[in-house]
């Protein structure tokens, strides 16, 4: 009987030892310039037509796919962007999208 549980506990943990780790997940900042071609609208209202720019953009950073993409606010992202003093943005500013990147 012994040797069974041996067995079975040397199953169960190269079962264990063979699965898929949980994927690597990564959130991109970039900037969302407008182009002329509507992208920076499909980007930031998470419609369907930015579904093929942000998997590329996610391919392009050697990530499988976009998990995520949505329009992004200037107090939402830590220490990067001044919302105020000196060197806060005045006037026209660049917008910002998140891209959320699985392995």
């Amino acid at each position: 009987m012994r040797l069974c549980e041996a067995v079975g506990v040397a199953v169960a943990a190269a079962l264990l030892l063979s699965t898929p780790a949980a994927g690597d997940n990564h959130t991109f900042i970039i900037a969302n310039n407008p182009d002329g071609y509507g992208i920076d609208r499909c980007l930031a209202n998470g419609e369907p037509c930015g579904v093929a720019i942000a998997s590329a953009y996610c391919q392009s950073q050697s990530f499988t796919r976009a998990n995520s993409f949505r329009k992004i606010e200037r107090d939402e992202i830590t220490g990067a962007v001044p919302t105020s003093g000196k060197n806060a943005c005045v006037g026209s500013c660049d917008s910002f999208v998140a891209i959320e990147c699985m392995r």
